[in-house]
């Protein structure tokens, strides 16, 4: 178990890197996707060959697999998008309403008894939420980066649902045919809209190798391993350190500020996670 926490939050914070530098990649949201589900899909295909791992694979377990594929492609493709039109910082922390939707879900998809700490770190969670995007929503109105920040939220809490349905497959396998499901999906999207060419340099291909076969070949491997074996509001609670090492690497490398409020629901985030995962009231040491 302790070393499905670290492959778990070691997971986050590569994650929490990725608008940092998605930002120097001058491609479209849906194209830089594309890249780093293709790249990072055939980095583990390669791998969970060499394993010889295509014998783990399970009929029933398939079902899962492309939905978990779809639900992936979703929370990216929003992700990006949101990047683009709100920042980095505000973007993953808008997206981070997804591990709420979990500890919702997996009373009913799992059982998962609602405790007094859970249910506390949820409030406390949501209530900084509010503050870090409630300025902007009565500022601007319900801008379409917020919508985008939300809707992959939904797709997070789904695809951490159906990842936890996967059983019986190969620790790399079942990533793999994750991100080659969700390449499909991406590349039909693509195809789908109007793209102007872009002029790429050595610093822009060394980026997109970095997104696709560090933070999304080996950062999806280790994420995948710590939610097979973690419960899902461990998941929802731990996966906070991703949007916590996007707002700090986005303040101190891309200049994005924050106001006073929002650090303050920043606080209030972490402050839910720490209480979630070390009150145990009943526990004796």
């Amino acid at each position: 178990m302790k070393n499905a926490y670290i492959k778990f939050i070691l997971a986050a914070v590569i994650f929490g890197t990725n608008g940092i530098i998605a930002s120097h990649i001058p491609l479209s949201s849906c194209e830089i996707v594309l890249t780093r589900t293709v790249l990072g899909g055939f980095f583990l295909l390669i791998l969970a060959t060499a394993r010889r791992e295509w014998g783990s694979l399970r009929r029933t377990s398939l079902v899962w697999l492309v939905l978990s594929g779809l639900f992936l492609s979703g929370n990216w493709l929003f992700l990006y998008e949101a990047y683009q039109h709100i920042g980095v910082s505000l973007a993953t922390l808008m997206c981070y309403c997804g591990p709420i939707l979990i500890m919702f879900l997996s009373y009913f998809v799992f059982h998962e008894p609602f405790t007094v700490p859970k249910v506390s770190a949820m409030v406390i969670v949501t209530i900084g939420i509010l503050c870090i995007n409630g300025a902007d929503v009565q500022a601007h109105g319900l801008s379409w980066g917020l919508v985008c920040g939300f809707l992959s939220a939904v797709c997070f809490a789904l695809l951490v649902i159906a990842m936890k349905k996967v059983s019986g497959i190969g620790g790399i396998l079942s990533p793999a045919c994750q991100l080659l499901v969700a390449s499909l999906v991406v590349a039909a999207v693509t195809l789908s809209m109007p793209t102007a060419p872009v002029s790429l340099d050595m610093t822009h291909i060394a980026c997109m190798v970095c997104l696709g076969i560090v933070n999304t070949g080996l950062g999806y491997y280790l994420y995948f391993s710590g939610v097979q074996r973690l419960s899902a509001q461990s998941v929802s609670i731990c996966g906070y350190m991703e949007p916590f090492t996007a707002l700090t690497l986005s303040a101190i490398l891309l200049g994005e500020s924050l106001t006073l409020l929002q650090w303050i629901g920043a606080a209030c985030i972490l402050g839910g996670v720490a209480l979630s995962e070390l009150w145990h009231p009943g526990k004796k040491g």
